[in-house]
């Protein structure tokens, strides 16, 4: 009895350091990661001028998109999540908030799921995470279909001249070929999970997984449709967050060039490799360079842009979600 009080005792006190660990660390990364960029503080100080400058209602206007940003996927998730009791769209807020803090310490975000899943009552966390994969794999199957779209345009429209040695156009044929075979194969898994699980479980040794690849045969089509238009929903206001913060930096360049032009950079973010998202600014700065100067040679307004995005979708709430970490009922002593 004593030991099972003491515990008991010792589990509020130990959660609720957690967060401001979480906070902490992630405060120490951010700013590990900025100071090893390239030309970080002409961009930071270009950041400092915006939030100061005549267009910062703009750069507000990016922060209240980042909370429909997040409240799209918490929809999506929660509309995933029907087969095993659903969950209030309060909690599936929180939840993504939650995951992003634990993805910003793991390969290509992929703890996400397991920040998500804290929120989703026991017995149903490993179901909810096949269930989150096939959430995640819409908004990639989105990712792919505009980012190809996009490559097309880059490739075909007018743009600033490129330099002999220039090794885009190759570059964006090896991309377009990747794009175009990933692509055919998530979309017949994506619309064929049910067979997917069945074929699955003829594997020898899978059976013990039985219970959670059963879950994904209860996403219907309808579901999975309005998974995907939420998606690109979520897509748009992608789109449009970073042509407010280009017109905040002087990056002039139209609509359809800030699309075509960053729906290739978020195909290469999907797709190519990063160790955590708090180590893909620069990979994010690199991939803005190269395909956005193609319209304008505003490369410091390019860098600021693109880690002004950074800061506000990603960072922020990674810092709000290790908050929330303290407010998770799981780790309740209660």
């Amino acid at each position: 009895m004593y030991t099972k009080e003491r515990s008991s005792g010792r589990r509020p006190i130990i959660i609720s350091v957690i967060g401001p660990v979480v906070f902490l660390v992630l405060g120490v990364f951010i700013y590990w990661q900025i100071t090893r960029q390239h030309n970080w503080r002409t961009s930071l100080s270009e950041v400092m001028s915006g939030v100061t400058g005549p267009l910062q209602w703009k750069l507000w206007l990016v922060f209240a998109l980042m909370f429909v940003n997040w409240g799209i996927e918490a929809r999506k998730w929660q509309l995933a999540l029907r087969p095993v009791g659903g969950l209030p769209f309060g909690n599936a807020f929180k939840a993504v908030f939650t995951g992003a803090a634990v993805a910003s310490f793991t390969p290509n975000r992929m703890g996400d799921y397991l920040g998500r899943i804290l929120y989703i009552r026991e017995g149903h966390r490993a179901q909810a995470i096949a269930l989150t994969i096939a959430c995640s794999m819409a908004q990639l199957m989105i990712t792919l279909v505009v980012g190809l779209a996009g490559t097309l345009y880059v490739g075909a429209a007018s743009h600033r001249p490129l330099p002999s040695e220039s090794h885009l156009p190759l570059a964006l044929n090896i991309l377009m070929a990747i794009v175009v075979i990933l692509l055919v194969s998530l979309t017949f898994i994506y619309f064929r999970l049910d067979w997917v699980s069945r074929l699955l479980l003829r594997i020898p040794g899978t059976q013990r997984f039985n219970t959670y690849l059963k879950v994904l045969e209860n996403l219907d089509a309808t579901i999975l449709v309005r998974i995907l238009f939420l998606s690109f929903g979520r897509y748009i206001v992608f789109i449009a967050q970073y042509s407010l913060v280009f017109a905040v930096f002087g990056v002039n360049i139209g609509f359809w060039q800030a699309g075509g032009g960053m729906s290739v950079v978020f195909l290469v973010m999907a797709i190519v490799p990063t160790f955590t998202f708090l180590t893909e600014l620069g990979l994010r700065w690199e991939a803005s360079i190269q395909v956005l100067e193609l319209y304008s040679p505003n490369t410091v307004g390019i860098f600021a842009a693109s880690f002004a995005i950074w800061l506000i979708n990603l960072i922020i709430p990674a810092l709000i979600g290790s908050l929330l970490i303290v407010s998770i009922k799981l780790f309740k002593s209660r």
